[in-house]
């Protein structure tokens, strides 16, 4: 009788100090030790990612902090911040210490530069170069994975007016206008690697009563319903192009300039964790265009969250364990 009510009183003790435990352990501690701390460890360190509000973002951003949680630091994460502007000012002022930008975006929204450079590389090895010297921003390095923005329409709809390129579109503008209607997010119709510059360099305008603004997200949805365009801006790694049967448009004139992911990250927090960039490269090495639609698709096919998409693909792929 003494056994029977002793065991059942300890594992209630037990039972009680696991839960504990367990309300105790700070965010983030259940992303344990994989091959990231083989690169090194960042224990006792305390870091802030950040990151924009569309899927990609959100994403990259929780892969981000569940990796470095997983080395030892601890993370304050704030994923979502909305407009690029915004989250570079963030960085700026270090309220986020790190958060991934594009090279075209660095190269021609915060270093104001006019002209793109075509091959990838070169592109990140000037973006990189200057925005260290006149920012204090280390790029570390970048993703196979290109997200240049593209203009999208539906299979249908592109066979149905014989729209193959982004000429095409251009003449179907001049030609038809009521069938050229374009969706696009506020930031995509103000940047000049947007929206203003395809109607410069394809050389047309387009009328306002033909375009109608949305939030990022609606895009792809609006352009498979033909509602309330046509034709509509995308990510080239957006995961809804195939789940949604969406075609994307040939930039015949190679306007949009690579846009490669790249953790960026202030000058002296990357100066005093010189381990981050060994950690944070599989991680980009591994990001490729058909990756980021899978991961992307976790989100916006199948519901999942951007924090569930990121721990499942960094268990499988060993990450974390």
């Amino acid at each position: 009788m003494r056994h029977r009510t002793i065991l059942p009183a300890l594992a209630a003790i037990a039972g009680l100090t696991l839960s504990a435990c367990s309300l105790g352990e700070a965010p983030g501690t259940e992303a344990k030790r994989g091959s990231l701390a083989d690169k090194g460890t960042l224990d006792g360190v305390s870091l802030s990612v950040g990151g924009k509000e569309f899927t990609e973002q959100l994403v990259l951003c929780e892969l981000t902090a569940k990796a470095l949680e997983s080395v030892g630091a601890t993370v304050k994460r704030s994923c979502g911040i909305s407009g690029t502007s915004s989250v570079r000012a963030a960085q700026q002022s270090g309220d986020i210490d790190m958060y991934w930008e594009y090279t075209g975006t660095g190269w021609v929204t915060h270093l104001k530069q006019t002209t793109p450079i075509p091959d990838a590389r070169k592109q990140y090895d000037a973006v990189a170069k200057q925005d260290l010297e006149k920012n204090g921003v280390r790029w570390l390095d970048p993703a196979p994975a290109n997200n240049t923005y593209a203009i999208a329409t539906t299979k249908e709809k592109g066979d149905e007016l014989g729209i193959r390129t982004i000429s095409d579109y251009a003449k179907l503008v001049q030609t038809s206008p009521d069938k050229a209607t374009f969706c696009g997010a506020a930031e995509f119709f103000g940047r000049e690697d947007g929206w203003p510059g395809v109607e410069k360099a394809y050389g047309f305008t387009l009328d306002r009563s033909a375009k109608a603004e949305l939030a990022l997200g609606a895009v792809p949805n609006s352009i498979d319903k033909s509602n309330p365009c046509n034709f509509g801006e995308i990510f080239a790694t957006d995961g809804r192009i195939e789940s949604l049967g969406l075609t994307v448009l040939t930039d015949d004139k190679q306007f949009f300039t690579p846009y490669n992911p790249s953790l960026t990250v202030r000058k002296q927090v990357a100066e005093a964790n010189p381990k981050l960039a060994d950690i944070i490269a599989p991680i980009s090495q591994a990001l490729d265009d058909t990756t980021l639609r899978k991961l992307s698709a976790g989100v916006d096919v199948e519901g999942l969250t951007a924090e569930q998409v990121a721990d499942k693909w960094l268990r499988e792929k060993g990450f974390i364990s």
